[in-house]
């Protein structure tokens, strides 16, 4: 697609605009891994481990108590990046990945953040597509790293439409 005269301004606005919150962060939010949250999470995903449900089997397991399920920091509050709005509708979800430096412990209090690392485009056969990286990250309350998840949220071309720059 040949982009001319408005439409180009509009869509140099538009990867402006994302380019220009690479590094902005959300102020961190406290969360807790709370008992009754990971059963029902372990539940809901069709993994009932003992190390997850059982008590007696997480205080007899190496980490002497139980841990949360490697995917539960889906469910924690990130807070905002002050001015950074997304649509609630149409957006794709493209990858997903977790990093651990360890696991998550039943009972603990976890800081959480968010941050955008980048922002690219590729043509698709709709139209340009916009690429935003996502980091989510969870500390301990000394500020040592928990997890790391890396997420890619595609923008499609309808989408970038209805954004305003």
């Amino acid at each position: 697609m040949l982009l001319v005269g408005q439409n180009r301004n509009f869509y140099n606005g538009v990867i402006n605009m994302f380019k220009s919150f690479i590094g902005e962060r959300s102020k961190g939010v406290i969360n807790t891994v709370e008992r009754g949250a990971v059963k029902k999470f372990a539940e809901a995903i069709g993994d009932l481990h003992p190390i997850f449900v059982d008590e007696e089997y997480g205080k007899n397991s190496r980490y002497g108590q139980n841990i949360a399920p490697p995917t539960f920091p889906r469910v924690f509050e990130y807070g905002e990046i002050e001015n950074f709005h997304l649509p609630n509708v149409g957006l794709i979800h493209g990858e997903q990945n977790f990093h651990y430096k360890r696991p998550l412990l039943v009972g603990e209090k976890v800081k959480c953040f968010t941050e955008i690392k980048d922002y690219f485009e590729k043509k698709g056969n709709f139209g340009n597509m916009g690429f935003l990286v996502l980091s989510d990250n969870g500390e301990d309350l000394e500020g040592n790293l928990i997890f790391t998840t890396k997420s890619v949220v595609i923008i499609s071309e309808e989408v970038r439409k209805v954004l305003t720059v």
